[in-house]
């Protein structure tokens, strides 16, 4: 089946709300596409189906995931109550060549320019098949959660920079975080450390932490506290 790529954003976001309602097994199904037994070995297998549905065309380039529109597009598990069940990834971490990075020219900035988050219930108890995608919805990042934003990304780079990567942890960050992101204890990655040398360590991804994400839901879906 060819998907259309959505001419405009609200060409992509109508394509969004008829998904609403159904389940995972039911967009797959009509996509000829068999769901996996678990998503352990493939994390990403549900917002790989949902661009192929709603018309992505970027794949694996540093871009959002539709270019001309300028949208990236993000899935939130969540569960029945509307909160978020995990943090959500937003882009690799660069460690080297960080030398004159600011928030405005980072990729990260890029990627949360523009949102199509469409959330779905997925706590643990529920067969992959069976859990339902609910309303989505485009969010831009206000003045405010931009600012907090950028707070967090200069902290962060600057420990970078500084050779303080390995002394990161999930609680640095009032709504980003950095956490390794690999498939596998093997996968390395070259960074600096606090002599200037370069070593091995684990790759590093931004993520949105759940707080923010919540707030999120709970504004743009007007669900109670």
């Amino acid at each position: 089946m060819n998907i259309i790529i959505p001419k405009d954003e609200n060409a992509l976001l109508e394509r969004a709300y008829t998904l609403s309602g159904l389940t995972i097994g039911e967009v797959a199904q009509n996509e000829g596409i068999k769901v996996p037994k678990d998503l352990k070995k493939e994390k990403g297998w549900v917002g790989l189906l949902l661009e192929k549905v709603l018309g992505a065309s970027a794949g694996s380039k540093p871009e959002p995931d539709f270019p001309h529109l300028g949208i990236e597009l993000k899935t939130l598990p969540i569960n029945r109550e509307g909160k978020p069940l995990e943090t959500t990834f937003v882009c690799v971490t660069p460690l080297k060549d960080l030398v004159g990075a600011t928030w405005q020219n980072s990729h990260i900035k890029n990627k949360l320019a523009r949102v199509l988050w469409v959330p779905i219930i997925s706590e643990r108890t529920i067969p992959i098949p069976e859990r339902i995608i609910g309303t989505p919805f485009i969010w831009s990042p206000s003045p405010e959660e931009e600012h907090l934003m950028a707070m967090d990304w200069q902290e962060l780079t600057d420990m970078i920079v500084l050779g303080e990567v390995e002394n990161i942890t999930g609680k640095h960050g009032q709504v980003l975080q950095i956490r390794p992101k690999a498939a596998n204890s093997h996968a390395k990655t070259q960074a600096i450390n606090k002599n200037g040398q370069p070593f091995m360590t684990l790759p590093r991804g931004f993520y949105l932490k759940t707080a923010f994400t919540h707030k999120l839901i709970k504004k743009h879906l007007r669900i109670s506290p």
